[in-house]
């Protein structure tokens, strides 16, 4: 199975990064589209906007913040939608996608798996800080509130 392109503003701060799509978003083509994973819904409440229903108005809601979001894998095998379960793995191309986009300020890692992949396989330039947040699958069971009080972070780097 195969990743997505990121989602990519032309001025972007901050990077979120998932592990790889889950089965549901595999299936439509759509970053983080389970109807229960707290995603969307935390990044409207962050940016203070009304969650759109439509997925385009979703990542345009994302690009006009300067907010990037991507995957650490970019291909692998895994039966099913769990994070333990990936195998044989590739990653996407971090060093290029620092190159090209020196405003990166910060890196966000959408739950421990997205976290392990990364800081074990890539290079991350010095003047980019990296966090660890919950993650916002519905297999992570913390109530909304919780999730989004971690995810507040996000919004300091955006100014």
């Amino acid at each position: 199975m195969k990743s997505f392109p990121p989602i990519m503003p032309r001025d972007p701060r901050v990077l979120i990064l998932g592990s790889m799509p889950g089965e549901e978003s595999l299936r439509r083509g759509q970053y983080y589209a389970h109807p229960r994973n707290a995603f969307w819904p935390i990044m409207a409440a962050l940016l203070e906007e009304p969650l759109p229903a439509v997925y385009k108005a979703r990542t345009e809601l994302l690009v006009r913040h300067s907010i990037a979001v991507w995957d650490v894998v970019g291909s692998c095998f895994r039966e099913g939608s769990l994070d333990q379960n990936i195998r044989s793995e590739t990653l996407n191309d971090f060093a290029a996608l620092f190159a090209d986009f020196p405003e990166i300020r910060h890196v966000f890692c959408n739950g421990t798996a997205a976290y392990t992949l990364f800081t074990r396989n890539i290079h991350l330039p010095s003047d980019i800080g990296l966090t660890r947040l919950p993650s916002t699958s519905p297999a992570h069971a913390v109530p909304f509130e919780k999730k989004l009080e971690a995810w507040r972070q996000v919004t300091a780097f955006l100014r």
